[in-house]
C-alpha cells in the first residue's frame, strides 16, 4: 500500500509492515536531540570523561489515582517553577550548563521555545566562568550546532525586532557537530576547542 508524506513523497508498505526507505524517512531515522544527548552523556559518564546530567522538571503532585494496588497514576500535577536549561554537569573541572532545541526551521532558529528567565539563567551562569550553549539540530536539514550562549544572548536582547537567529549566523559563529555512533553527539570535543 502507498502513503505520501506531507511533502509529497511516496513511501510503500509491504504486507510486513517494513518501510521501503526515501530521502525523507532516511534522514528521520535518527533519535531526537534530546535522545542522542542522553546517550552522549551516557557514554561520557561511563568513560569518565564527564558528569552531565539532564536536570528534571520540578513538578508539584496534587492528585493520584490507586486503580490497584500495586500501581499509582497521577492524574493532576502543576510545575513547582520554571525550569531553567536542559543540562548541567562538569567537565574538566568547569561547570557546564547547556540547552538543547530542535527547529523545523531551514533559515532561522526562533525565540519562541526559549523564555526570558532561561536566558538570565545562562547570563549568571557566564557570569560566574561556567560554560554555557546551546546545542541546535535543524531537524529537516539534519544539522546539528554547538552555539554560544553569549551569541544567542546578544540576538534574544539587543535584536528586539527579531523573532529569531538567522541560520546563517550559527553556522558562521558555531560549531558543527558531526552524529557518530559513539558518543552520538560529540560536544565536548568542540567544548575543548572553544572554551579551555
Amino acid at each position: 500500500m502507498a502513503f505520501r508524506y506531507p511533502g509529497g513523497k511516496k513511501y510503500i508498505k509491504s504486507n510486513h509492515s517494513k518501510v521501503t526507505d526515501t530521502p525523507a524517512r532516511f534522514a528521520n531515522r535518527g533519535m531526537s536531540l534530546e535522545q542522542d544527548i542522553n546517550e552522549t552523556n551516557k557514554h561520557y559518564n561511563a568513560t569518565g570523561k564527564a558528569v552531565i546530567h539532564k536536570k528534571p522538571t520540578p513538578v508539584q503532585i496534587v492528585n493520584v489515582d490507586y486503580p490497584k494496588r500495586s500501581a499509582a497514576k497521577i492524574t493532576e500535577a502543576y510545575f513547582k517553577q520554571p525550569s531553567t536549561t536542559d543540562y548541567n554537569g562538569i567537565y574538566r573541572g568547569k561547570y557546564i550548563d547547556f540547552e538543547a532545541k530542535e527547529t523545523k526551521n531551514k533559515t532561522s532558529f526562533p525565540f519562541g521555545n526559549i523564555h526570558p528567565h532561561q536566558v538570565d539563567h545562562m547570563k549568571q551562569v557566564l557570569y560566574h566562568g561556567g560554560v554555557s550553549f546551546f546545542i541546535i539540530r535543524f531537524s529537516i536539514l539534519d544539522e546539528t550546532y554547538l552555539y554560544d550562549a553569549s551569541h544567542f544572548i546578544w540576538w534574544y536582547t539587543e535584536q528586539t525586532q527579531r523573532k529569531s537567529i538567522p541560520k546563517q549566523h550559527i553556522e558562521e559563529n558555531g560549531h558543527r557537530l558531526a552524529i557518530k555512533y559513539a558518543p552520538r553527539v560529540d560536544f565536548l570535543d568542540i567544548v575543548d576547542h572553544v572554551y579551555y
